[in-house]
């Protein structure tokens, strides 16, 4: 179980890096690097955008819960 936990904790935090990495930044940031500077009309969607924010929050909240579950299930075993 630890170990289920422990892999779904580093895919997770592997997705949120990603999708963090993935908004739109507000100048200078690193998704400049990834082309998010640019202005383009093709990117510019705010429904894109909601539904990125939402997918983020998800993702967050889900690895919330991995680290709370892991560490209840560690103290657990002790």
């Amino acid at each position: 179980m630890v170990l289920g936990f422990s892999i779904a904790l580093i895919v997770f935090s592997l997705l949120l890096m990603l999708l963090v990495l993935m908004h739109k930044g507000k100048g200078g940031g690193l998704s400049d690097m990834f082309g998010g500077g640019m202005q383009s009309s093709v990117g510019g969607s705010s429904v894109a955008e909601r539904n990125l924010d939402r997918i983020t929050v998800v993702v967050g909240l889900l690895w919330f819960a991995c680290i709370v579950v892991l560490g209840i299930t560690m103290k657990m075993n002790n």
